[in-house]
């Protein structure tokens, strides 16, 4: 995955690919990380209480490799990562005014 790419293909701990759309990336200084916040294709974000939206931490690819999707380690993070989602959504409700 690299900044900028709008969609990424998630594989669970089954072996399944998913197709997800990125919904916003973001860099923590604090943690010296790359997020992710992405949804499944085909599930419409339009109304984040009904939308599952997911974030990961991310190393992005570079041309010869594939991104790699990591999770979040630490309360701390969790955080950091709702304060940026609490942001988000202010900032959409905003526009939609």
């Amino acid at each position: 995955m690299e900044h900028g790419d709008r969609h990424i293909t998630v594989v669970d701990e089954d072996g399944n690919e998913q197709l997800c759309e990125i919904l916003f990336t973001f860099e923590s200084e604090d943690f010296g990380k790359s997020y992710v916040f992405y949804y499944p294709v085909g599930a419409e974000f339009e109304d984040e209480e009904e939308t599952e939206v997911h974030v990961s931490a991310f190393i992005p690819g570079n041309g010869e490799q594939e991104g790699e999707l990591l999770p979040i380690e630490s309360e701390e993070e969790w955080e950091m990562i709702e304060e940026v989602w609490n942001t988000f959504c202010a900032e959409q409700e905003e526009e939609v005014e």
